[in-house]
């Protein structure tokens, strides 16, 4: 399976490469961006330590990588500022993906192609992404909250002193700041998280705000995102490259998941070789399928501004 990252020249891409490397399931990454001489060296750094990962081939370049491409991932996109919501990034980077869009559109792409948009507000841009491709919406998916999930887990593990990969807790919605946790499904080692030693409500709502707020403490603190990110790309790239069918919480276009429609954001997703294999309208509590209600409807004025901001600009 060949992967092309548009955008590899960048902190995200390049660390989703890494982690492409080191996962040694893909068989070509391709590494695309405007800065050809940045991105070149992205991958001469991958390739040197090729003999140590496996036998994958890395090359760089521009779009004349899409038309053999079976994953596209979309990483490129100006960077959020410590102070500035994903959604406002959304005037800075319209125009900029829009533009990302056609050339991916002139070059063509394969019929079962898969584009993951990581570019933020990625819900709104996922959904840009499906109308504009010549693609089933269900081949095109946002990174959505996979990563607020990963640090979600990460964080109560850290802080409840748990092995993080037996923690299970899952974010839906938009990754963004209408994010719901789903408190009702959380555990640790098949334990209920409400009866595991040291849990408490406060508690709870510390570590998710403090999770909402993760993306912006790691900018203010080195710059911007990239490891966790990386590997939270990485778990999406390589569940269509194995057909997994794994369930997680992608952002796709919705068609009546949890009564939610013509809006872009997260659900429990099955995610396999042609994207969106199926979404599953799991029992939550009720304040939790309010508050993905909630998130919805706040993604969907920021769709109509987009759609609105793509067509006036034809």
């Amino acid at each position: 399976m060949k992967v092309s990252i548009i955008g590899g020249a960048g902190l995200v891409g390049s660390c989703t490469a890494f982690a492409l490397q080191t996962g040694k399931v893909v068989r070509e990454i391709a590494l695309l961006d405007v800065n050809a001489e940045a991105v070149g060296g992205q991958a001469l750094d991958l390739l040197h330590g090729a003999s140590l990962m496996a036998d994958q081939k890395i090359v760089s370049g521009g779009y004349e990588h899409i038309p053999s491409s079976d994953v596209i991932c979309i990483t490129a996109g100006l960077r959020r500022k410590p102070d500035e919501s994903r959604l406002d990034l959304i005037n800075r980077n319209v125009d900029l993906f829009v533009g990302i869009l056609d050339e991916v559109k002139k070059a063509g792409t394969k019929k079962d192609a898969v584009v993951v948009v990581v570019s933020n507000p990625v819900d709104a841009l996922t959904y840009l992404a499906a109308a504009r491709l010549d693609l089933p919406k269900s081949q095109v998916i946002g990174l959505g909250t996979v990563l607020d999930t990963t640090r979600f887990r990460s964080l109560i593990a850290e802080k409840l002193t748990a092995p993080p990969t037996q923690v299970a807790a899952l974010i839906l919605g938009e990754h963004g700041d209408s994010m719901v946790p789903i408190w009702s499904s959380a555990t640790i080692a098949g334990l209920q998280l409400d009866k595991f030693p040291g849990w408490s409500h406060n508690l709870g709502q510390e570590l998710f705000e403090r999770t909402k707020g993760s993306g912006a403490e790691v900018i203010k603190k080195k710059g911007g995102a990239g490891f966790a990110v990386g590997l939270s790309i990485q778990e999406v790239i390589e569940a269509v490259a194995l057909d997994r069918r794994c369930l997680l919480p992608v952002s796709s276009i919705q068609n009546g998941c949890y009564g939610i429609r013509d809006v872009s954001l997260s659900v429990p997703t099955v995610v396999g070789r042609s994207g969106v294999i199926a979404t599953h309208e799991i029992e939550l509590w009720p304040k939790e399928v309010q508050g993905l209600k909630k998130s919805a409807a706040v993604l969907k004025e920021t769709i109509d501004n987009v759609m609105k901001r793509v067509a006036g600009k034809k």
